[in-house]
């Protein structure tokens, strides 16, 4: 989360910005001094309230957006209240078993439980779900395979330690007999299992820069099979989910803004980085408005959190909504999520 608010603020101050918050985020309208003098709990009149009012809009955390004296939460008076207003409490019990059954069982791929969680992270929050998927270059490599499929594609089985397996298909300039193809894959094993894609690949590309390589000497011309096996492919991609939830009761200003949040859920590139940035930092991750640094979010928030399998963090998951949202709500169900996906990954679910 963002660096901290560090204008101390007294408990009636605390107490009226935690109820303006509570019923905007609820009802949508700015909030007049007198409903906050009823509604806060505490014994002070309403010119008290708008004297107390009157200072937290010079703090910058509340605003009046219309000539009225309602008024409404900046994304900085949200901030303050999500980080140190804000009483979260874990789901019940009940709400994470029934996302759990809402998963797919054993059978189902990384991929697909990764779509599945986006999905439900949608389906729980009514807002936009999205998920990393991580490349499968995360593992060692254990094995590799090469099957023919034709005159010129070859099918590379790539079995990785920790147990996932990728099938890949190459298109290749000239034709290899499977002679050639069990060369290719016994020289591969014998010298590079057991490492990871990215240093296989600058391991080739050394050893083919030798006239009198031993890659060269024993499969000539089929040292282009190892070459396309282990060309660079994208790391990660990203499902997302929901996107029309955001469109009920966009108008004018805001449609233009949902406009570009659309076309980034096309591009990802940029979400993508965003993403990635929030699976290397521990806990929940919140973007409010403007903090993200990224355009198209500038009305919206981001909740995310990180997800993994056998210790090790492979991306993350998260939901983007409207400023006002329910956080409450929405940060629990992204943590409970979260944790859900890394102990359906830690029970090993096979790549296919």
């Amino acid at each position: 989360m963002s660096a901290a608010f560090d204008q101390p603020l007294d408990a009636r101050a605390r107490q009226l910005l935690r109820t303006l918050i509570a019923q905007y985020l609820e009802e949508g309208q700015p909030v007049g001094s007198r409903t906050l003098a009823r509604s806060a709990g505490l014994d002070v009149s309403p010119a008290t309230v708008r004297n107390i009012m009157s200072d937290l809009e010079e703090l910058g955390l509340v605003a009046s957006p219309h000539t009225s004296a309602g008024r409404v939460p900046t994304p900085r008076g949200l901030r303050v209240f999500v980080d140190s207003l804000l009483e979260l409490k874990p789901l019940p019990r009940g709400a994470v078993m029934k996302m759990q059954r809402e998963l797919p069982r054993d059978s189902a791929t990384p991929r697909e439980l990764l779509g599945s969680a986006s999905t439900l992270l949608s389906a729980m929050t009514r807002f936009v779900g999205l998920v990393t998927v991580p490349g499968a270059v995360d593992a060692p490599l254990k094995q590799i395979e090469f099957v023919s499929i034709d005159t010129r594609r070859v099918l590379a089985i790539l079995v990785f330690a920790d147990g996932q397996v990728q099938n890949r298909v190459l298109n290749l300039r000239q034709r290899f007999d499977n002679h050639a193809l069990a060369q290719a894959s016994n020289y591969l094993n014998a010298n590079y299992a057991g490492l990871h894609l990215d240093d296989i690949r600058l391991r080739v590309l050394a050893d083919l820069r030798g006239a009198s390589s031993e890659l060269n000497r024993l499969l000539d011309t089929a040292v282009e099979v190892a070459a396309e096996t282990f060309a660079p492919e994208p790391k990660s991609d990203m499902l997302v989910s929901g996107q029309t939830n955001l469109m009920s009761g966009e108008e004018g200003a805001q449609i233009d803004r949902l406009r570009e949040l659309f076309e980034a859920f096309q591009r990802k590139r940029e979400l993508l980085a965003l993403l990635e940035g929030c699976a290397r930092s521990p806990g929940v991750r919140l973007f409010i408005g403007e903090e993200s640094g990224f355009e198209p979010l500038k009305a919206y928030s981001l909740v995310s959190a990180p997800y993994g399998a056998d210790g090790h963090v492979l991306g993350a998951i998260g939901v983007i909504g409207p400023t006002r949202m329910a956080y409450h709500s929405v940060i629990p169900v992204v943590q409970a999520t979260a944790h859900l996906l890394t102990d359906a990954l830690n029970r090993g679910t096979p790549t296919t």
